[in-house]
């Protein structure tokens, strides 16, 4: 278990154990690699970040993470890894995530991708991404830094 402070100064446990904090986790966050790139989706306000989002009603975690990835960047998944899980407890509620590990067999363009601007490949990671605006600070705390590590893969690299 690793246990930190997010952006937001908030209590960030992250476990990669099965469902540590709930069998029925309301959000996801998908790590995803398409051919030999990392597939991300531009947030309208927040930046690169990985897809992501709610789980929504009669939806699995797993549903939810192939809805996702194709809502924000078009991708069809072909292969899905559950990873872990991490809890993030705010001043007002406690968000719980369940991350996987996505493979992407194609892309195909959307007429819109929801909240996001669509795909956005990307070889690597910078070794400084913490400081780096152009990510999301979803992207720039311990859960994707320790998660990538887990993976097997480093900053700076793509490890192919």
């Amino acid at each position: 278990m690793h246990t930190f402070k997010d952006y937001y100064h908030n209590t960030v446990e992250l476990s990669f154990d099965i469902n540590p904090f709930s069998d029925e986790p309301k959000h996801v966050w998908v790590i995803t690699k398409y051919k030999d790139k990392w597939l991300l989706t531009e947030h309208k306000r927040r930046g690169y970040e990985f897809p992501g989002g709610k789980v929504e009603e009669g939806e699995t975690a797993k549903q939810a993470a192939i809805r996702e990835v194709f809502e924000e960047t078009g991708g069809i998944v072909k292969n899905l890894t559950y990873v872990g899980q991490y809890r993030v407890t705010g001043k007002d509620k406690i968000i719980i995530k369940s991350i996987f590990f996505a493979e992407v067999e194609e892309l195909e363009k959307q007429e819109h991708y929801f909240e996001t601007k669509g795909p956005v490949l990307l070889s690597d990671f910078p070794i400084h991404i913490k400081k780096d605006r152009r990510f999301s600070f979803i992207m720039r705390d311990e859960v994707f830094a320790l998660t990538f590590q887990k993976l097997g893969y480093s900053l700076g690299s793509n490890n192919e």
